[in-house]
C-alpha cells in the first residue's frame, strides 16, 4: 500500500481538506498505514501536480479542499484491481525465527510482552470501534468496519499465539 492509495480512497466518498483527511487517517488508517501530517500535505501536493486531485474549494487561510479527479479514481482502481501486494516483511516474526540465541528466561520474557503488546492493541481498537458513529453511511464506514476486524482478530491473534508459544519453549526447558 502507498500513501498515494491511501490518500485518493478517502477522497472517494467526498472532497477534504489537508485537516479533514488527518482527522480520518487518525481514526481509520492509522491503525493500518500511519502518516504525518507532513506526510500526508506533501502526497497531495504531488497528486494534485500529477493530476490525480484538483483543488475543488478554497477557504479562508489557504485552506484548500480537494477532490478525487476521473485520473484519480482510475489510478485507485487500477491499483485495487491490479497491483499485487508486496512481500511483508516482519520484524517480529524474524525475532521469533533467533529466539534461540536468548536465554530460555528471556525467550519468554519476550513472548510475554508481544502478548501484551497485542492486548494492549486490541484493547485500543475496542475504545476506537466503541467511539465511532456506526449508523453513517459510505465506503469508509461499511469498509471501515471490516479493516477494524480484521485488526481486532489480528491482535486476538497475536496475543493468543504469543501465550501458547511461550508454553511451547517453558514446557521445552523444564
Amino acid at each position: 500500500m502507498s500513501l498515494r492509495h491511501a490518500v485518493l480512497g478517502l477522497l472517494v466518498d467526498k472532497p477534504a481538506s489537508g485537516y479533514d483527511l488527518m482527522k480520518l487517517f487518525n481514526t481509520s488508517l492509522a491503525n493500518v498505514w500511519p502518516a504525518t501530517q507532513s506526510q500526508v500535505y506533501g502526497e497531495l501536493a504531488r497528486l494534485a501536480a500529477g493530476g490525480l486531485i484538483d483543488v475543488a474549494a478554497e477557504g479562508p487561510r489557504g485552506r484548500k479542499e480537494y477532490a478525487l479527479t476521473d485520473d484519480g479514481l482510475a489510478e485507485l482502481r487500477r491499483w485495487l484491481a491490479e497491483a499485487q501486494p508486496g512481500q511483508q516483511r516482519s520484524a517480529a516474526l524474524l525475532r521469533v525465527f533467533f529466539l534461540g540465541v536468548l536465554t530460555p528466561e528471556q525467550a519468554v520474557h519476550h513472548l510475554a510482552e508481544v502478548a501484551e503488546q497485542a492486548a494492549s492493541d486490541h484493547a485500543r481498537l475496542r475504545q476506537l470501534q466503541d467511539s465511532l458513529d456506526w449508523d453513517e453511511e459510505g465506503m469508509l464506514t461499511a469498509n471501515g468496519r471490516l479493516a477494524l476486524e480484521y485488526g481486532l482478530r489480528l491482535h486476538a491473534m497475536r496475543e493468543e499465539w504469543a501465550q501458547w508459544a511461550a508454553q511451547q519453549l517453558t514446557a521445552t526447558t523444564e
